[in-house]
């Protein structure tokens, strides 16, 4: 799936996400990622060590925080799951909402939010 927007200036824009030879990609500002992460329009942060939802804890919801987004796009993969609500209390204490959908939906939704200016945070896994 290529994903367009008619301008970025200077922010990280998701170019695709598809499946590709080693698996499931994410591209960011046409190069591309193999590994989850989170984006940000003014920062890309690669080391997120979560691979699937088993894997979640309150820690890297904290890390979340810290960003200080309006609002948090979870990108499950392949199939829209639910995060337990224990997982990322602290985050919607703090006022933050937290949409999950497909990795393709927060792609396309991030893009959108990222050019009215919103403070978004995409988590995507692969």
């Amino acid at each position: 799936m290529m994903l367009h927007l008619t301008t970025a200036e200077n922010n990280y824009l998701i170019t695709a996400y598809g499946l590709g030879d080693d698996g499931h990609f994410i591209e960011i500002n046409k190069q591309k990622y193999t590994q989850s992460l989170i984006v940000m329009a003014n920062q890309l942060i690669l080391d997120w060590q979560v691979a699937d939802l088993a894997s979640l804890s309150v820690v890297q919801f904290e890390k979340l925080i810290a960003l200080k987004p309006e609002v948090v796009l979870f990108g499950t993969g392949e199939k829209h799951q639910f995060l337990h609500p224990k997982v990322y209390q602290n985050l919607t204490a703090q006022g933050i909402p937290l949409e999950c959908m497909t990795t393709a939906a927060a792609c396309r939704t991030y893009n959108i939010l990222m050019s009215e200016d919103r403070i978004v945070a995409a988590v995507l896994l692969v």
